[in-house]
């Protein structure tokens, strides 16, 4: 069995005091599973998190990918391919097993796929994660217990392990959609930069 991609597990954990319990952040191309009563958040724009549910296990998981696919298979590190939505549900998946769950008990949730910037409707990268994501959930038979895709706003998703309840807050203050802004445009850079390297096109 694959070890757990190095660097890709959230790391960040605080004290939340709007759930008054322990949390964990995900930042982008990171995953976390857990059978404590931890709550997992992050913060999404374009890109997609997935949160997947094992009740009668009590385990859950999380996971923050920021493109649909890896272009080139097999080419990658596993942390760099962590930000790939193919590999990210699949180590998901593969680690909530791990942990207790059973796949046919698996529900899921979904959150992200926004359009937050203009040149980001232009490369569809919010609606690819979006269709993604779904295609790999029915895919794999996960049923889908809630999704909320797309858009133009970016979101914060809490995740409550022993309940399953995802609570999802639309980012419309200045502050947290510039933050979102500055992030979105760093990966469009980043993407750009790679393309030129590899004279393709995310088309």
């Amino acid at each position: 069995m694959t070890a757990s991609a190095p660097g890709s597990i959230a790391s960040h954990h605080y004290f939340d005091r709007d759930f008054d319990r322990m949390a964990v952040k995900l930042l982008p191309s990171e995953y976390y599973v857990t059978a404590a009563d931890t709550v997992m958040t992050t913060v999404l724009g374009s890109c997609v998190a997935a949160c997947l549910v094992d009740c009668d296990a009590g385990v859950a998981g999380m996971n923050h990918f920021m493109l649909p696919e890896d272009a080139e298979p097999g080419t990658r590190g596993q942390a760099e391919s962590m930000r790939y939505g193919a590999y990210a549900m699949d180590v998901l998946i593969r680690e909530l097993l791990r942990a207790g769950a059973r796949r046919d008990r698996l529900q899921a949730k979904v959150f992200g796929g926004a359009a937050v910037l203009a040149n980001m409707t232009t490369l569809n990268i919010g609606d690819r994660n979006a269709d993604f994501v779904l295609r790999y959930l029915e895919a794999e038979r996960i049923t889908v217990a809630a999704q909320d895709l797309r858009g133009p706003h970016a979101r914060r998703v809490c995740l409550l392990p022993h309940s399953g309840k995802a609570v999802v807050r639309k980012l419309r203050a200045q502050v947290d959609v510039q933050s979102v802004q500055r992030e979105e445009g760093e990966l469009l850079r980043k993407l750009a930069a790679a393309n030129k390297r590899h004279g393709s096109c995310l088309s």
